[in-house]
């Protein structure tokens, strides 16, 4: 065994979590499952991709060649590997383990890890109905953490911040290639959702039903966000907060939030829901989100242009796990109709698709309004309805409708975004974001 100097003292702040995955995960070569498990570990660590960690026992042992190579982890320890061989094929080193990894990740031992470049591994979360939405690795991230980028913090009277994601940001301890890949622009749907948290905050005993955004500059993932509230006007049934979100001292969006304290019904009507499809005759849509799942309807979403169609889209979306708070439910809600209105807009057009976004295409909103009806539950199944009625002079425009199951209208909005060529490509910029969430 090599000896292992503890990297530890030299960076404190360094995190390594290591928690319990309340669902199944599975490894995949092929039609071959070498290794499913209920007793996974979501392993998140600083600078990493978040790994799904199996019981040992729970691999297939026949599939595993031994091997003899090792590496060292400065925060982990020494791992020992293993081959797979599936169907006559070799897979070299592609599955590891620490057999005395040291005290800060104790909960390591007897638990093995795959290489996601080699082998197929996901992880499935159950809903209340015993089905299952299955996210693979390595993802986005989770529910809770889609969440907490929008749960602003309150720093004083007027001002909140939504932290970095993740935090420390990546990059902050160690250098790898893989960071120069990631996708680091913020959507402009999260940056509506802290704007319905920061109004939620500041006037808890009334109900956000309307928000207005417009945004001016891209924001990233790398730094907070920072949120400073104006109150316009503060009443007893209605009120009114003008929101400017700003990060590294430069201005990003500017939001009108109302609040309302809400009355019985006068009068009730809700515009009817489109017929489609349920949810459980949907194929599946994986955006990297574990505890969320999202069915489109014809699996007409694409981020290629592989699914050519009329400027609209249907998607049904639920999340295992209800969030702390009724606007976090909004916030859920708002952060995902920014993004359908986009690909709704490019479905007719065989020549451009999403995967050029933030490459050679800049898309992104530049204005939303959105409207919440009635209480919105994310774990129940919503529809979002998502019509691009116009295209053209670099803009689109899009009317969106979201139903519980039941067919009732619970939030509407409408988006302006812009599709246009770069003037100059990211590369060219010295950036890169060619990943897509």
């Amino acid at each position: 065994m090599t000896d292992v100097v503890s990297a530890w003292p030299k960076y404190p702040g360094y995190a390594i979590s290591i928690v319990p995955l309340h669902g199944v995960g599975r490894a995949r070569l092929g039609d071959t499952i070498v290794a499913e498990s209920n007793r996974c570990l979501l392993v998140r660590e600083s600078d990493h991709r978040d790994q799904l960690y199996f019981p040992r026992e729970d691999i297939i042992s026949a599939v595993m060649v031994e091997s003899d190579h090792h590496t060292i982890c400065p925060f982990k320890g020494e791992a020992s590997y293993s081959n797979l061989s599936v169907a006559g094929s070799l897979l070299e080193n592609s599955v590891w383990w620490y057999a005395t990894p040291m005290s800060e990740v104790a909960g390591l031992a007897g638990y093995a890890a795959f290489s996601t470049e080699q082998v197929e591994v996901s992880a499935s979360i159950a809903f209340d109905d015993a089905s299952e939405a299955t996210t693979r690795f390595p993802p986005w991230g989770t529910a809770d953490d889609l969440a907490a980028v929008m749960d602003v913090a309150r720093l004083g009277d007027a001002t909140f911040t939504a932290p970095p994601y993740p935090n420390p940001p990546i990059g902050t301890f160690l250098a790898m290639d893989w960071h120069a890949q990631r996708r680091i622009v913020v959507e402009g749907g999260q940056l509506l959702g802290a704007a319905i948290i920061a109004a939620s905050k500041s006037r808890p005993d009334q109900r956000v039903s309307s928000a207005h955004i417009a945004f001016v500059k891209s924001a990233s993932f790398d730094e907070p966000v920072m949120l400073e509230i104006d109150t316009r006007h503060r009443g007893s049934t209605l009120s009114l907060f003008d929101i400017r979100i700003e990060q590294a001292g430069s201005l990003r969006a500017s939001a009108l939030v109302m609040t309302d304290s809400g009355s019985a019904d006068l009068i009730r009507h809700s515009t009817p829901m489109s017929e489609v499809p349920p949810p459980a005759e949907c194929p599946h849509y994986d955006f990297g989100v574990l505890g969320r799942e999202i069915r489109v309807v014809e699996g007409a979403y694409s981020l290629g242009n592989d699914n050519i169609g009329p400027p609209q889209l249907y998607v049904w979306t639920r999340f295992a796990k209800a969030p702390a708070t009724k606007a976090l439910h909004q916030a859920l809600l708002a952060q995902a109709t920014t993004h359908y209105s986009i690909g709704a807009a490019l479905r007719p057009h065989a020549r451009i698709s999403e995967s050029e976004a933030h490459r050679t295409v800049s898309m992104g909103p530049i204005s939303a309004t959105i409207a919440f009806h009635d209480d919105v539950d994310v774990t129940d199944w919503l529809l979002t309805e998502t019509h691009s009625i116009w295209a053209g002079r670099g803009s689109t425009q899009s009317q969106v409708k979201v139903f519980n199951e039941d067919g009732w209208l619970v939030a509407s909005k409408t988006m302006q975004a812009i599709v246009r060529p770069f003037d100059r490509t990211p590369e060219q910029l010295g950036q890169d974001y060619s990943t897509i969430m």
